[in-house]
């Protein structure tokens, strides 16, 4: 199989309290363009998994053909053809808690027990306060669903901190299972780019949460934070995936705001589990191989394969104009009030994108099915 190397191994110099290190020439980023897979349908805040019978990977809600999908799914066989599973919803129902209004469902992230039963992170909106999300948890005995979440309250939901979102699961090698995921202080904001520019400035730390390895869900001990936003960040440091490449814990994040161009994926490592993470520089920043915006990358657990979005430009209606134009959430959110307005329906979105990583000291790169 023949790989096409990104054009991303500048800006990786360490970034440990300042600014990361930034490319000399962003145009040099420009020299060559990947493609979105499944033609750029939307399909944000990707996750990927691996089972016996291909790759399945997850997204957040969409409004299709007039019906709200609250996770949307795809398949691929070989990682490389993916097919859109149009109006197939992973999760149809869900628990009483959610506001059934207006739902808004993101970043739904699979893995797989030890029994063959498979469990679903997600983040939904709170009925009792509507501007924040919360993050819980589903389960299926089959991977594609359909997955039934059994609370009657969120299962991580700190309210008084801005809420949860982005949940992502990772399995040690030992066979300890743990979640990763972001305190969403930027709900709570004082105003500005993603609710958090005004000072003072909120904090919105990743935090690493161990779990039952045989239920997925069974909480142990208290959450660890990984890291939070510094001045490099923005406002938000948001959508992690752990992972463990030759011997180093690799999380990946995002940071600045999705509405900007300034949003990216970044990552820190560390060689324990529980950190020290240092941060280095962006993997993926607007103009890398022709993405705008790239963000919220998911690398399958215990492998090489990673997932992503990127905004398909619309030159019609650009993602300010769309932003503007429907507005966010109540109490400043980071995501728009009508996110599928702002995706297929204005001839844009945020498409998925596909790669191998590999770590060398502590530089990531990634390479690009040819």
């Amino acid at each position: 199989m023949m790989y096409a190397l990104l054009s991303t191994i500048a800006a990786a110099m360490v970034a440990s309290t300042a600014a990361f290190a930034q490319p000399a020439d962003a145009g040099v980023f420009k020299r060559t363009t990947i493609s979105p897979i499944m033609d750029g349908q939307n399909f944000p805040d990707p996750s990927l998994i691996r089972v016996d019978d291909g790759w399945h990977a997850f997204a957040t809600n969409a409004k299709i053909s007039g019906k709200t999908i609250h996770v949307q799914m795809a398949y691929s066989a070989d990682f490389k053809t993916w097919t859109y599973r149009s109006g197939v919803d992973g999760m149809p129902t869900l628990p009483s808690w959610v506001d059934a209004s207006s739902p808004r469902v993101w970043a739904p992230d699979v893995s797989q027990l030890p029994n063959g039963d498979f469990v679903m992170y997600y983040t939904a909106a709170l009925k009792s306060n509507t501007a924040l999300h919360c993050v819980s948890y589903a389960t299926s005995k089959k991977v594609d669903g359909p997955y039934t979440d059994p609370t009657t309250t969120p299962w991580v939901c700190p309210t008084a901190q801005g809420g949860a979102i982005d949940p992502s699961g990772y399995v040690n090698a030992d066979g300890t299972r743990w979640i990763v995921y972001k305190i969403d202080g930027n709900a709570i904001g004082h105003g500005g780019v993603c609710g958090n520019t005004v000072k003072p400035i909120v904090s919105t730390p990743i935090m690493l949460q161990q779990v039952s390895a045989t239920d997925g869900h069974t909480k142990i001990g208290s959450p660890i934070q990984m890291i939070t936003n510094g001045v490099a960040d923005g406002p938000v440091t948001e959508a992690p995936s752990l992972s463990k490449l030759g011997s180093k814990y690799i999380l990946f994040f995002s940071s600045n705001c999705f509405a900007t161009t300034k949003y990216d994926v970044s990552y820190a490592t560390a060689t324990n589990i529980k950190g020290p993470y240092t941060k280095y520089g962006p993997l993926f920043i607007t103009g890398t191989d022709g993405m705008t915006a790239p963000g919220g990358l998911d690398i399958a657990v215990n492998g090489n394969h990673a997932i992503w979005h990127a905004y398909v430009r619309n030159t019609t209606h650009p993602l300010t104009e769309c932003i503007s134009k429907h507005g966010r959430e109540k109490g400043g959110g980071h995501k728009p009030a009508a996110a599928d307005e702002c995706d297929r329906n204005h001839g844009g979105g945020r498409a998925a994108f596909t790669a191998i990583l590999s770590l060398s000291g502590n530089l990531v790169t990634a390479s690009t099915l040819s």
